[in-house]
């Protein structure tokens, strides 16, 4: 349909404070349901990093609404992440939904922050919501967006503490902190005497929500109090959602969460679809590989096929509940449900010197008796974070040179003699001793090839502090969807670091927040074989 140019509209919450919308619709007779984004970045931008431009959704019949949410944009009031979201985002949709040529019927979508807003105005109880796309959300805001295994996710959060405290000074005319900011971002302030807590956040600590974060390293009420699970929690979620993720998003498991626990707790279709991405761009070619055609983003038309089905009551064909795709072939994978097959484990073996040498450490299928290898973690020098979910470069890429680092233990298969595909969150129960009060395990599962590159499939992180941890201690590793070609290996890497993806640990107990880079001590850690074992999710041969 052809499109009418944007025009700004403005609403009224509960509370009277004016929020700010550009809507965008066919320049057609209509009525038309409604899209709602709501957004803190500056309406303009709608998520045109990962989305189609909203003028492309409106002339598919919607009219579209992309919103300033509260202190954001030109809307008016206080920012607080998260805060109002529940509220504003209900009285939101019911003012969408009352638009002269709407159909009294709202659809959202959105990614991160947007997808988060669906969900809390769900909770906020929106007769008028009748279909969610919700991507790369945080399902708890703890576990899924902040922390994962205990430990700060530092270059995420710091990059984004920055990006939300520019957005504010721009806001109030502070260009001295506009401009300070700015410039942090592009070369992220890592190298301070307190790593975590860099000068220009200090600073500018007004602006942004970084300090909460980082002062609330446990999970408890400050968390659920903007967490769309806590909000959700004892409510209905009779709404169909397609839900939308990365294998390399940071946000993963809150994608996987929100879509496991709503389809067990309602009727309603629930969609999902992880493609190879990284929290953005969605394109074929992620970190170091391109991995086809097929990878590049069907997002756009996948959530006009939902709204048409459940806005608009057009026939859809029966479309699977889940389509994952696989890091291994290049091409999408469908199934009724989650895929949950039956673990397989791998065990390591070692002659003492698997962080000496890449080919001395072993995956074997049975436990092979004691043996015990020791990495000695330098703060001077940590084992950098390389590809993956939480890096500045994220994606898959070749680590073999980190690999054969001596501060990390590598323990590989024998080359494969058919192809084999996983499918499923992997695990790790890890028999592990340190000399300090704290310390943190990185473990990463690659896949070698035979030409000797090592691409990162799956990872996981934990950070253990004096009598928290039990033995053997468990590393929550990520899920992840790969057919794994023959003649390749499966190689399981191990070290006391991971950064700047995660602080490094001092060693001394102190939280991230109090930790002095002229604090950081030296640690031994040693990884035994008795009691060590890696669940994988094996689905077939292929």
């Amino acid at each position: 349909m052809p499109v009418r140019p944007p025009r700004t509209v403005s609403m009224t919450t509960r509370d009277g404070v004016r929020l700010d919308a550009d809507i965008h619709e066919p320049d057609a007779p209509g009525p038309f349901p409604v899209l709602l984004m709501r957004q803190p970045y500056g309406r303009s931008i709608a998520s045109t990093v990962v989305y189609a431009h909203p003028q492309w959704y409106a002339a598919h019949g919607y009219i579209v609404v992309v919103q300033d949410v509260r202190g954001c944009g030109t809307s008016a009031g206080e920012f607080r992440l998260f805060d109002h979201e529940v509220e504003d985002g209900a009285d939101s949709v019911a003012w969408a939904a009352g638009l002269p040529g709407s159909t009294g019927v709202v659809g959202m979508y959105g990614f991160s922050y947007q997808g988060n807003t669906q969900l809390l105005a769900l909770a906020g109880g929106a007769p008028a919501l009748k279909a969610l796309c919700p991507a790369m959300v945080g399902w708890d805001m703890h576990d899924d967006w902040a922390y994962e295994g205990g430990a700060f996710r530092l270059a995420d959060n710091l990059g984004w503490g920055i990006q939300m405290a520019a957005e504010a000074a721009r806001r109030r005319q502070d260009f001295i902190a506009h401009q300070a900011l700015y410039a942090a971002a592009r070369v992220l302030p890592l190298d301070e005497e307190l790593p975590t807590h860099p000068r220009v956040l200090r600073g500018y600590a007004r602006y942004s929500h970084y300090d909460d974060w980082l002062g609330h390293p446990q999970p408890g009420p400050f968390w659920d109090r903007i967490s769309p699970r806590a909000a959700l929690t004892g409510k209905p979620v009779d709404v169909p959602m397609l839900h939308i993720g990365g294998w390399f998003d940071q946000m993963l498991t809150g994608t996987l969460g929100a879509f496991k626990e709503i389809a067990a707790r309602t009727d309603a279709p629930q969609r999902l679809i992880v493609g190879p991405w990284t929290h953005m761009p969605w394109i074929r070619k992620v970190g170091s590989v391109d991995f086809g055609p097929e990878a590049a983003s069907p997002v756009d038309r996948e959530q006009i096929a939902w709204f048409d089905r459940f806005l608009k009551g057009q026939p859809a064909p029966d479309a699977p509940a889940v389509d994952l795709f696989d890091l291994g072939t290049g091409h999408w994978r469908s199934f009724d449900a989650l895929p949950d097959p039956e673990p397989s484990h791998l065990h390591i073996a070692t002659t003492g010197l698997a962080a000496v040498s890449t080919e001395e450490g072993r995956l074997v299928e049975r436990p092979s008796g004691t043996g015990v290898d020791r990495i000695v973690h330098d703060p001077w020098r940590p084992v950098p974070t390389v590809g993956g979910h939480a890096a500045i470069q994220a994606g898959m890429r070749d680590r073999s040179e980190v690999d054969q680092r001596g501060d990390v233990a590598c323990y590989t298969t024998e080359p494969l003699s058919s192809p084999v595909t996983l499918a499923g969150p992997v695990a790790l129960e890890l028999a592990v001793l340190s000399d300090a009060a704290s310390f943190d395990v990185s473990a990463v599962l690659s896949r070698v090839e035979p030409d000797g590159r090592v691409l990162n499939l799956t990872q996981g992180h934990a950070r253990v502090e004096e009598g928290a941890a039990t033995l053997p201690l468990r590393v929550a590793m990520r899920a992840v969807c790969a057919t794994v070609p023959a003649g390749c290996r499966l190689r399981l890497s191990l070290a006391g670091a991971c950064f700047p993806a995660f602080p490094v640990n001092p060693g001394t107990g102190a939280e991230a927040a109090e930790t002095r880079l002229v604090d950081c001590r030296t640690i031994t850690l040693a990884f035994h074989t008795a009691g060590t074992r890696l669940t994988l999710p094996l689905l077939k041969a292929v």
